[in-house]
């Protein structure tokens, strides 16, 4: 038995800013969504032409606080050809959250605190 991994789910409470915030940070755009018939949610699949992976935005109308992401000991990681480019673009947006030189690796964060990690392409 084989599984592909196919996306992953953000629970966000401004939709339009998290998806200006992942085009211009990441690239990815909406390739679909739905919308609940009273308006109660509204999930967005966003991706790129890199990989089939989707990451899910999901936004409930009802929640009004910010969630509860814990210690944030979990993320999404991205792998860029262009990494100083991409360090540039982020460090300009005031993303970055942690930086590990060593690694040679840095994590930004989303507008709801969600960290995702950007790695050079090996």
């Amino acid at each position: 038995m084989k599984f592909k991994p196919v996306h992953e789910n953000y629970n966000v409470l401004d939709l339009d800013k998290s998806m200006a915030f992942y085009e211009k940070a990441l690239g990815l755009k909406e390739k679909r969504r739905k919308t609940d018939e009273d308006g109660a949610f509204i999930i967005v699949y966003l991706g790129n032409d890199t990989s089939d992976f989707e990451l899910e935005l999901t936004w409930l109308r009802d929640w009004e606080r910010p969630y509860d992401l814990g210690d944030c000991e979990f993320h999404l990681a991205f792998q860029t050809d262009c990494f100083e480019d991409a360090h540039k673009l982020h460090s300009d947006m005031g993303c970055i959250c942690y930086e590990n030189k060593e690694m040679g690796i840095y994590f930004i964060k989303d507008p709801d605190g969600y960290w995702l990690e950007v790695v050079p392409a090996e």
